[in-house]
């Protein structure tokens, strides 16, 4: 755990820093949740539709060669299998790309099943994307040493809704936000973005990786892979690294 410490022109920096990753982290993050899946599948469609369009231009220059060579001097058979082969080669490469399609298409799918088991269960991911649910939010960094750690907290929009410095311990610390801003105000759940900002041992400014806490309430597709939602907050399934029943 973390206690809050005093304002020092030291913990100003860091402060100021940390909201500046967080505004940073939070166009990112609504940057990667505005993709679908229909971007991925838009963007495949488009390369093997310019493959079959190569691959008819092909069979027509080959046809149209056909079609206007010298009687008396014919295309050789040698030149002729050579172009067949490549013929060939573009429409195997077409068909290539049509299983390979199907076939990420169906992985993603079996993903998605084998990731339902974790609806229900709290999940831990490498993120900065930090989900208040029930009014409470959870992360984890580590601290090179025992210092002062600036940790800032922006919505989707990027306005800071909290900031405060915190005296943390070497290793593992742990921090949990209650939902309620610099203000007092509780914020409604929702899915924020973080970011930590401390000193390496030579005394120079470092974010710190964090590592936050949810419960899994859905999965879906996402143009790289699998995604598991916690609450409105969307982390890629590669980002996970435990979870538990409870």
């Amino acid at each position: 755990m973390v206690s809050s410490v005093g304002t020092t022109t030291a913990s100003t920096s860091l402060l100021s820093q940390a909201i500046a990753a967080a505004k940073s982290n939070a166009a990112a993050n609504a940057a990667s949740a505005s993709s679908s899946t229909s971007t991925s599948a838009s963007s495949s469609s488009s390369s093997l539709s310019s493959l079959g369009g190569n691959f008819n231009q092909f069979l027509t220059l080959l046809t149209t060669q056909l079609q206007h060579q010298d009687p008396s001097n014919p295309t050789s058979t040698d030149s002729f299998t050579a172009e067949l082969a490549q013929f060939a080669g573009v429409q195997q490469q077409v068909e290539t790309n049509t299983n390979l399609t199907s076939l990420i298409s169906a992985t993603q799918d079996n993903q998605i099943a084998s990731a339902v088991s974790l609806i229900g269960k709290t999940t831990t991911a490498s993120s900065s994307s930090l989900p208040l649910q029930s009014s409470s939010a959870s992360l984890s960094f580590t601290a090179p040493q025992a210092e002062d750690v600036a940790i800032a907290v922006t919505d989707s929009t990027g306005t800071v809704v909290k900031s405060e410095t915190v005296n943390a311990s070497a290793g593992t610390n742990t921090w949990t936000w209650d939902g309620k801003n610099n203000s007092g105000t509780q914020l409604s759940d929702g899915a924020y973005a973080v970011a930590v900002e401390g000193s390496s041992t030579d005394g120079t400014s470092v974010a710190l990786p964090t590592t936050i806490t949810g419960t899994v309430t859905g999965v879906s597709k996402g143009t790289t892979g699998v995604n598991i939602d916690m609450g409105d907050a969307t982390i890629d399934m590669s980002d996970l690294t435990g979870f538990s029943a409870t």
